[in-house]
């Protein structure tokens, strides 16, 4: 699997999500197995480039290469410029961001909304590549099926990316109006990687070794994108992989593995937002992976409690260590303490 110049070790991809793949995030992942991970969207407004959010979605400090950043907005020089400044603060491939469905990006006319506008699509894209050729870095584009179910324009829009300069295209197989709603479709996928030369990733409700396989069978994409599946189970990837490679299935993690990845997450996610937001924003992962857990949610409503990050990793190193019991009975006891 290759970008540009950048070849992949393998081929399963970590999707960019707004307010998860943060760079400690996209380290575990790519530590747990996965070949490329996309930054969350940075906003092509250079107005909100020093805004402390932003600051730290252009943070690649010490992150495995190669990096890449996905930028968003619908204005072609100021799409441009952004992906010159990012590769500036170390992007090494640029992807341009024209899935994402929800309101607030689409009520800006970008996102998912520029599949309304083939043509301003064509100078958006022509745009970056020129503005990131003189670098020799390359641009991707993630985008979906279409607006609506009744105007699948994936096709078109694919095959004037590829002859613009497009490196690899990522296509969610679900329309605008599907949002995350129903089933992905992958009969999109499978006629754009018909058409293409270039890589085609495959995106959306990819959660098993099992499905992985199956979609790449059934599209002929050369990779997948994995991205709500890899929510507090960042272990997927080498899953996957493994599965891909081997026809066979790895154990899931013990228990004591998953306590030290959890809490090493932690740790790097603490010291990435601070005191103050890392302990408000760590909620979520925990969430993710214990809520679903025998006792996890009353654990997780504990821990929604605590206000420090020293009493999040106390009382998860509590919960863990008493899993030779039943778990329900672990949380009570901490609970209780």
């Amino acid at each position: 699997m290759r970008i540009g110049p950048h070849t992949l070790p393998n081929n399963v991809l970590v999707a960019p999500m707004a307010g998860v793949t943060d760079r400690p995030f996209r380290q575990l992942c790519k530590r747990l197995g996965a070949g490329y991970a996309v930054s969350e969207m940075a906003a092509s407004n250079p107005r909100l480039w020093d805004s402390v959010k932003t600051s730290r979605r252009l943070d690649h400090d010490g992150e495995i290469e190669p990096v890449g950043v996905q930028i968003a907005g619908a204005d072609p020089e100021m799409m441009a410029e952004a992906a010159v400044f990012n590769i500036g603060k170390g992007a090494r491939i640029i992807d341009i961001n024209m899935g994402c469905p929800v309101k607030k990006v689409c009520s800006a006319a970008s996102g998912s909304a520029l599949l309304r506008d083939e043509a301003l699509v064509a100078r958006i894209l022509r745009a970056v590549v020129d503005a990131c050729r003189p670098y020799d870095v390359p641009v991707t584009l993630k985008t979906r099926t279409g607006w609506d179910r009744t105007s699948r324009n994936a096709p078109r829009i694919a095959l004037m990316a590829q002859e613009i300069g497009i490196a690899a295209l990522t296509l969610h197989g679900r329309t605008r109006a599907d949002l995350y709603m129903g089933e992905a479709e992958y009969d999109t996928i499978r006629e754009v990687k018909s058409l293409l030369e270039i890589p085609v990733i495959a995106n959306g409700d990819i959660d098993s070794p099992h499905k992985a396989r199956a979609v790449l069978d059934h599209t002929g994409a050369d990779a997948v994108m994995i991205g709500r599946a890899a929510q507090g189970r960042p272990w997927i990837f080498r899953e996957i992989d493994h599965f891909l490679q081997t026809g066979t299935m790895l154990p899931p993690p013990s228990c004591s593995e998953m306590a030290a990845l959890l809490l090493d997450h932690l740790d790097d996610h603490y010291r990435f937002y601070g005191e103050y937001t890392g302990v408000r924003t760590a909620r979520k992962h925990i969430g993710w992976y214990l809520g679903h857990l025998p006792g996890g949610q009353a654990l997780c409503a504990h821990i929604n409690t605590l206000d420090s990050s020293t009493a999040q990793q106390h009382a998860l190193s509590q919960w863990f260590a008493h899993q030779t019991a039943p778990p329900a009975e672990a949380t009570a006891e901490i609970l209780a303490a």
